[in-house]
């Protein structure tokens, strides 16, 4: 893995081909000033020592001193060591609701955007916390396992969509369930579980899931998102526009309701806290107040945490190629003519 401590010297390089046109320039405004003499005989024993060779390869040492010189500058460094982080926290998993339902814009712009937004706000504030994500509709899957990359586990969260799962609905049961195998079985406790969805449950029984998971030491927050009035579900096309609003067999528009009953129901079955998000304040703050609060357990993960910087042999190489550059001469040795001896008669 390589990296520069000071990035931006590398926009210097662009002085050395600007560098080679300007030597190139002069070189010819040299020629035409001789040219100006006139008299080709006087021309060419004023050059007649000078190596064009000779100079061509002194200008190719100058702009190669130049390039080194500057990448030298931008001090390249390099990882030198895999070794193992220790951090102190606790095990968060964010099952998010990615249903179609999570598309009604009862909160601006619709409550799956929103989530995520503040999915990513809480991620920023994690120290030390390992972070996982589990997207859930009809099926739940672990779409980013226990990490303490937190830029990765955006990168992730970024990429939920509900084209994400192919089976429609909302199994929040199968949400618990997926998280609870996840976690490490021998623990029983360091682990969080966070549910964002609007609570339309059409699958099993969640709140004996949450009841299963809290015996293994699973505290489950529940996050209410959308309005108990309804909202339709808007339709996209496959440009992403509204063509219009979902509806069922008899041609009524479906809305979907926030049912914060069941949400209350699994928090309180798992020892947790249910929230219900207003849009005026990030309820996920108050979450991470409580993680906060709670034993932490010693994590670890590999990562290159040293580097070494590798700055002198590119400014080695540019002071030997500068050298070299003077070393050089331009002009060559010229045989001296020898003088003729007198013939005595």
């Amino acid at each position: 893995m390589v990296q520069f401590a000071n990035p931006t010297y590398l926009y210097l390089l662009l002085i050395v081909p600007l560098l080679g046109v300007l030597i190139f320039w002069a070189s010819r405004q040299r020629r035409r000033q001789l040219q100006q003499i006139g008299d080709p005989v006087l021309i060419n024993r004023l050059t007649e020592s000078l190596h064009i060779g000779r100079r061509r390869w002194k200008n190719a040492l100058l702009l190669l001193a130049v390039m080194f010189l500057i990448v030298g500058l931008a001090d390249p460094q390099m990882g030198t060591k895999l070794e193992e982080v220790k951090r102190k926290g606790v095990d968060v998993f964010v099952a998010l609701d990615v249903s179609n339902s999570m598309l009604a814009e009862d909160v601006a712009p619709n409550r799956l955007a929103r989530a995520k937004h503040e999915v990513a706000q809480f991620i920023d504030q994690l120290q030390g916390d390992r972070i996982g994500l589990i997207p859930f509709a009809g099926i739940a899957f672990v779409h980013c396992p226990l990490t303490l990359d937190y830029e990765a586990a955006k990168i992730f969260l970024n990429e939920i969509t509900p084209d994400l799962l192919p089976l429609p609905g909302t199994a929040i049961s199968e949400a618990i369930e997926t998280a609870r195998r996840s976690f490490v079985a021998k623990e029983k406790k360091h682990k969080v579980l966070i549910i964002i969805t609007d609570g339309e449950d059409h699958e099993a029984d969640p709140v004996a899931a949450a009841k299963k998971a809290a015996e293994e030491g699973v505290v489950i927050y529940t996050i209410g998102i959308g309005s108990t009035k309804g909202a339709p579900i808007p339709v996209y096309d496959q440009s992403g526009n509204r063509i219009g609003y979902k509806r069922d067999k008899q041609g009524q528009i479906v809305t979907t309701r926030l049912n914060p009953v069941v949400l209350q129901q699994i928090a309180e079955a798992a020892h947790g806290k249910f929230y219900l998000a207003t849009g005026r304040e990030n309820e996920l703050q108050k979450i991470y107040a409580a993680i906060a609060r709670m034993e932490k357990k010693e994590l670890g993960m590999r990562e290159y945490t040293q580097f070494e910087d590798h700055f002198q042999p590119f400014l080695l190489m540019a002071v030997i190629l500068l050298i070299f550059e003077m070393v050089l001469s331009e002009r060559r040795s010229l045989k001296q003519p020898q003088p003729q001896k007198e013939q005595v008669a």
